[in-house]
């Protein structure tokens, strides 16, 4: 059986991608602000039970000012992680390589245009699937459509919460901090995973 890899899509393959900081500065509000604004309609938009339109319609009710623009699209203009990009080139040569992803529609249309998802065999996005990370549901939407169990799955991402929650239902995790220390991690799983399997084949016989 082949291992599926899913990839985080921001701060593993994609970097700048934080557009938060940008908003918040051409409101006049602090970081906090935004969010204390922003209430559980973000974890909505992140969801896809609201679309981008409408949070700024309820942003502006709490914020006091129309917003007129829609922003998140305005300040979204990442980078690609080259190292991660050639990792994942390469794990797709022997592999199946997804992409499990936390995102709005706007960022989600901005780098479908740009053709940043090319990279990847299929993108489950949050805003999508109507659930996002740390929920477990996440993780077994993803394997329920690949059909592929916990055992032969690698999750990579930029954030410890989800990498525990990936961990708990039985997903070997990487925590991601450069494309160096995650090529090293990466081989050291397939060296500990290829020990395995023989010692039950060897078992077996």
């Amino acid at each position: 059986m082949k291992t599926l890899y899913i990839f985080d899509m921001g701060g593993v393959l994609c970097c700048d991608f934080n557009d938060i900081p940008g908003i918040s500065n051409y409101l006049g509000i602090t970081e906090e602000n935004f969010f204390i604004y922003t209430g559980e309609n973000f974890k909505k938009l992140l969801e896809g039970k609201i679309n981008s339109h409408e949070f700024w319609i309820r942003f502006s009710k709490r914020y006091g000012k129309k917003v007129k623009e829609e922003l998140f699209g305005k300040f979204f203009n990442p980078g690609i992680i080259e190292g991660t990009k050639e990792i994942i080139e390469q794990l797709r040569n022997n592999s199946r390589v997804v992409c499990g992803t936390n995102t709005i529609d706007a960022h989600y249309h901005y780098l479908l245009n740009q053709g940043s998802y090319k990279i990847f065999d299929e993108v489950y996005a949050s805003n999508l699937m109507g659930i996002s990370k740390p929920n477990p549901d996440f993780y077994r939407h993803i394997l329920n459509k690949e059909g592929v169990k916990p055992e032969n799955t690698v999750f990579v991402d930029d954030i410890e919460e989800n990498i525990i929650a990936a961990q708990k239902i039985g997903i070997s995790s990487i925590l991601f901090t450069d494309p160096n220390s995650l090529k090293t991690k990466l081989k050291n799983l397939m060296t500990v995973s290829y020990t395995h399997l023989r010692a039950h084949e060897t078992k077996a016989n």
